[in-house]
């Protein structure tokens, strides 16, 4: 008896301990009652053209544009590749969704830099006054859906998992996953921007989804990490858009907290 005494002790240590570190590495963010606006970038380093446009949404966090009000996204298409310098955070899938969009809202060609903002063109230029009052316009919406994300992350993998439920029924709405890391940059050294540094930040490295949704879901999703990505700068979202017109019913992202 005396002998098992001993040994419960630590092992029950090392399982609280355990625990705790489980409960640390866990956060969540809960939608408010303001609609969070879905700002959605397509982009390449491979156009030169695009390099002012990362900047533009670089810089809108310190422009009090932070994700309690918009959402933003990076995607990297693959289709400049071509030119000579190949993309390393460029997927075919992007310029897949991309295709989609476009079509969606009737645009024959596709194009980089494109800013699509809840889901439509938008082609106000990087005007702050127009940025502004458009926002200001979709946090005075009530949204079309609550949403609360939690994350668990480890050296592997970015656990998530996000409880949605609709304030009306929705025809073909849909939960979308994404895990972006802020902080990046390379050196190019071909293509249209051969000699610059460029940086960039909300890079998409993984998108999950369509899930769809009718009434109310929990949609989870395991994101694989590399081993290059850094934990500290990766956040995740998640976003309710209906499949018909690409409005957005509600946004929210979370930071790493592993």
């Amino acid at each position: 008896m005396k002998l098992a005494a001993k040994l419960a002790s630590p092992l029950a240590a090392i399982l609280l301990l355990h625990s705790s570190a489980a409960i640390a590495n866990r956060c969540t963010a809960t939608s408010g009652p303001q609609r969070v606006a879905l700002l959605e970038l397509y982009t390449s380093e491979g156009c030169d053209s695009c390099p002012p446009a990362d900047r533009w949404t670089s810089a809108l966090p310190a422009r009090g544009f932070g994700a309690a009000r918009v959402v933003t996204l990076a995607y990297h298409v693959d289709y400049w590749n071509y030119l000579g310098w190949k993309d390393p955070f460029a997927q075919a899938l992007f310029t897949e969704r991309q295709r989609f969009t476009n079509t969606r809202i009737r645009n024959r060609t596709i194009y980089t830099p494109q800013l699509m903002l809840d889901g439509k063109d938008y082609r106000a230029g990087l005007s702050l006054s127009d940025f502004q009052q458009r926002i200001t316009i979709a946090n005075n919406e009530k949204p079309g859906a609550d949403i609360s994300l939690s994350l668990i992350g480890n050296a592997a993998a970015a656990e998530t998992s996000a409880r949605v439920t609709l304030h009306r029924k929705e025809p073909g709405a849909s939960v979308f996953l994404a895990l972006y890391e802020n902080n990046l940059a390379n050196q190019v050294t071909a293509g249209e921007n051969k000699g610059k540094r460029l940086a960039h930040d909300f890079v998409v490295r993984a998108l999950a989804g369509p899930f769809a949704i009718d009434g109310r879901a929990v949609v989870q999703h395991s994101f694989a990490l590399a081993p290059s990505w850094k934990t500290r700068d990766l956040h995740v979202a998640a976003f309710v858009q209906t499949a018909s017109t690409g409005e957005v019913l509600q946004a929210v992202a979370l930071p790493w907290c592993g």
